[in-house]
Formats: structure tokens, sequence, C-alpha cells
């Protein structure tokens, strides 16, 4: 408001703003014909001084002029993924990260931070991971590029190798379908964004990778391979590479479970077949188990889901791929197979086998829901945990003393599970509480002690993953450890116990109570 007073002109703020629409005409106005320029001046400065109600020039309100079509601009509207001499980039990673910082440039402000990360994923070997999958190459030669194509390159070789150490370089999605194990997820554009105001941002992207002493025993091993293969020749060199790409791919593997790794756990690794049971860490109970077969449909595969509850005196539901390859054949050569193994042929083209001493889940099942139909069971035939190869079952897993597992898992005496079971029926016991269970195929992993173990890789599955490690792979290339290197495996140093956690993966919805398909 203007009003007059004593010759001069005071100036007010109104009680409350004028209408958008009239607010410039209203705060021009003069309240008479006659105006000093003192006066005016002082109404100018006003009006800037009131935010809420401030009068501004058309002219000072015009937006700036846009910016000339670039990399950034067209990722900011969602154009395809940009290219840098001759690589193409991800988009969607880099738009993630730069809408964090208004589409523009990063590192040319930052340029000790810059060469700090550069150098970080440089040393991607140091993980078992090939640097030219984050271009290496390219990253080394940054200079001759353009600024923002050298800002770019960076932000995505730092992205995608953040990606690798945090979710695995081989995603769920480019795996065969059995290798289902998989970390929580992780934005590593929030990461990197937030790792920018950190003093050390290259130790944030770092410590994306697993802590657990396998991995750091396969690290510390891996360079030991590596150095010695530098300095043999001959078969022993051949061997020591081999068993480094080995330790490689088990990396890859750690990866791929949860950062952090519930206390009380089963734990099957299929490669050694063996199951363990961990309560606060430390194993209370371990046997040996019978896993699936060699042929791929048999294969156990890797996942994690959670043992509910035990199941004594189970039925065997069997699937129909089983029945039309193992069962309708053996009906050819032996019609009295159903009737002497209490098997009954269901209209939906699967069987069922009635509980008892012979059935093939023997006199107790662990529960635990899963895509695969595989369990934890037990066996009327103990014969098999005896042989070397115990790779003959549909994909379940077989567990030579499942009674006292059981025991520690529902914490109640072994007596007790004996005389549950002997009552007769089929009886679903929920545990107190659901306990992880984690179904791994590790052929390089460590020990309580630190010592470095192999398991020979009898699903095939190590060179599949080696290859997506690398850029361009040689055929040559095939990761098998050997017993040539034994001595530089045997030389690891001992790891250091790593970060516990308390975290457990939510319990799956219930079952049906006859649950088992395979065995």
């Amino acid at each position: 408001m203007i009003r007059r007073n004593s010759g001069t002109e005071q100036v007010r703020a109104p009680k409350r703003c004028l209408d958008p629409e009239r607010k410039g005409a209203a705060a021009a106005r003069p309240s008479s014909g006659r105006r000093a320029f003192a006066g005016g001046t002082l109404a100018l400065a006003a009006a800037w001084a009131l935010p809420g109600c401030a009068t501004i020039e058309p002219e000072l309100s015009r937006s700036p002029p846009p910016r000339a079509p670039d990399d950034l601009t067209r990722l900011r509207d969602g154009g395809p993924d940009p290219v840098v001499a001759g690589e193409t980039l991800r988009g969607d990673l880099l738009r993630r990260f730069y809408a964090q910082r208004g589409f523009e440039p990063v590192w040319t402000t930052r340029p000790a931070q810059a060469a700090a990360l550069a150098d970080v994923v440089l040393a991607a070997g140091d993980h078992g991971l090939d640097p030219e999958l984050f271009q290496a190459g390219l990253l080394q030669r940054r200079a001759t590029l353009a600024p923002l194509q050298r800002d770019m390159l960076l932000s995505h070789a730092v992205l995608t190798y953040a990606e690798a150490l945090a979710l695995g370089a081989v995603p769920a999605a480019r795996r065969r379908d059995g290798e289902a194990l998989a970390p929580d997820p992780v934005d590593v554009a929030r990461v990197l964004d937030a790792a920018l105001d950190r003093r050390d941002p290259a130790a944030a992207i770092e410590a994306l990778a697993p802590a657990t002493p396998t991995y750091e025993a396969l690290r510390r091993a891996l360079v030991q391979l590596r150095d010695g293969a530098a300095a043999s020749d001959g078969l022993v060199a051949d061997a020591l590479a081999r068993s480094a790409r080995g330790i490689a791919v088990n990396l890859e593997r750690q990866r791929w479970l949860p950062r952090r790794i519930p206390p009380d756990r089963v734990w099957v690794n299929v490669a050694d077949q063996q199951v363990t049971f961990y309560r606060d860490d430390q194993a209370v109970f371990t046997s040996r188990v019978v896993v699936g077969d060699v042929i791929e449909r048999k294969q156990s595969p890797e996942f994690r889901t959670v043992i509910e509850s035990s199941l004594l005196n189970p039925p065997w539901v069997v699937p129909r791929d089983i029945v039309e390859a193992d069962i309708l054949p053996r009906l050819e050569r032996d019609p009295g197979f159903l009737e002497r193994h209490n098997i009954t042929l269901l209209p939906n083209g699967e069987a069922e086998q009635a509980p008892g001493p012979e059935s093939g889940l023997g006199a107790i099942m662990f529960v635990m829901p899963n895509r695969f139909d595989v369990y934890l069971h037990d066996t009327p035939d103990k014969s098999a945990f005896g042989r070397e190869n115990r790779r003959i079952s549909n994909g379940c897993i077989r567990v030579e003393n499942p009674l006292q597992l059981a025991s520690l898992l529902m914490e109640k005496p072994l007596g007790a599970i004996h005389e549950a079971i002997a009552e007769g029926g089929t009886t679903r016991k929920p545990l107190p509480r659901p306990v992880p269970v984690f179904v791994t195929y590790q052929t390089a992993f460590a020990t309580a002690d630190g010592t470095l173990q192999f398991r020979p890789d009898f699903y095939a599955r190590d060179a599949g993953i080696w290859r997506q490690l690398r850029k361009n792979p040689g055929p040559e290339e095939t990761p098998e450890p050997a017993p040539e290197a034994a001595p530089a495996v045997a030389a690891a140093t001992r790891p250091s116990p790593g970060p516990r956690s308390t975290r457990r993966p939510q319990p799956r919805p219930a079952p049906r109570l006859v649950e088992p398909r395979r065995r």
C-alpha cells in the first residue's frame, strides 16, 4: 500500500497478497498523478523485500534460456542410451544417478574423488571381476574424451561396478533357472550420490561387497593363486590359473547371498553334499546329505527360504515329470511295482506314495515353501550315505540324521520326536519360529578354521558363470579346481571374523499339508 504523508510517499505491505493476475497492476499503480523519483525507488525496493507479495517484472520472471541439447539433457528427456567412444552406456542407471544432481556434470569439481573411484574400478580383478566389464580400457584414456563424455563414462563405470559388488555381476535374470539366490535390493545410484559427500567415497562403494569370512578368504587365495600362476609355467601355471577362475566364480556366488546372514540357519552346500545347522553362527549339527542327480532336470537348485514346520510320516506326492520319466517306464518292465511300493497313480498324472517305513520321504520331512518343490527329508535307504557319490535324488535333499536335526529345529528332546512319529498318521509340527534355510552350490569355500576347500563342479555350472564374468572370455578359459593347485590354496591366509547379523527372511505362506513333490 502507498500513501502520502507530509509530501513524501510511504510504503507498507498489504495484509494479504493480491490476486496473482492483478498483483503487477495493483503494485505499480501510483496514488496520484505525481510521484517523486525517490518515492518510486523506495516502492520498488519494498516490492523486492516482500517475497510473498512482491511484484516481479515480466522480463525478470522469464525462465533461463534452455541448454543446448547434449547427452545429459537427452538422458533427462528419456532419450536413447548414451554412447561414449563406441561403448553403449546404461541409460537407466545414469538417469537415476544424474536425476539426483539435476542432470548436471558431477566430476569436474571433484577431481580427487574421481581419481580415487576410477582406481577402485580398475582394481575390480581383486574381486574376481573383469575390469573390462566396467569400460576399464576407456576409463584409462578418459583424458582424451570431451568433459561431458568423461563425466558420464566415470559415473557409468562406478555405478556398474557398485552394482556388481552389491548384487552380483550375473543377475538372476541371466542365470539358469536353478541358480535363484539373490541378495536384498540395493539402489547403487543413491549409494554413489551419498558417497560424494563422504571423505572416502571409494570405501563406500567397496563396502557393498560381502564381508563374510569365506569372501575374505577367497579374495586372499585369489591373489596368491594369480601370483603363483605368474611365477610358474607349464602345467602348474595352468592348474593355478584354473583354480583362480574357480575362486572367481565362487566369489560371484557369495555376492548372490544376503549381506546379513542370519545367525540361526540351515545351510546346505550341494557341492559338498553336506548340511549344517548354525545356532548363533556356531555349527551345532552337521550331516551328510544325498543331493540331486547330475541330469539337469534332477539337479538340486540354489535358493533360500524358511523351514516352517516338520511333517511327520509324510506321503510322497510324485510330480508328473517324475511319473513320466521314471515310474511309467518302470511299470512296463515291472507291473507289480506300484503295489509293492504303495504307490497310486492320480488322475492328474501325478502319483502318491502312502506314508510308512518304506516311503521315499522316510519318517520326517521339513516343510520349506519354494517354487522348486525341493525339501529336506528322511529316507529309508540309509546305505546311500556311505557313498562318495551321493548325487542320486530327484532334486530333494535327503538327510542322514534328520531326527537329530528335527530335535534342534523344534527344540524338543529326541525321544519326543520318536514318540510323535510312532503315534502314526501324517502330522504337521510347527517350529517355535521359522528357521532360514540356504541351499547353495559352492565349489570353493572356507571352513570354520579358515582353510579353503575345493569340491568338484559335478553340475558343470562354473563355466557358464565364468564366461559372464569376462568381457571377452577365451575358449580355453574354464574354471576347474585342480590337485596341482593344492599347495598354493593351502597357503591362503586365515580370514578374520566378519560382521554378523540377526535379520531373518520374512516367512512365506504356509503350503498344503501334503506338500512333497520330489525326493
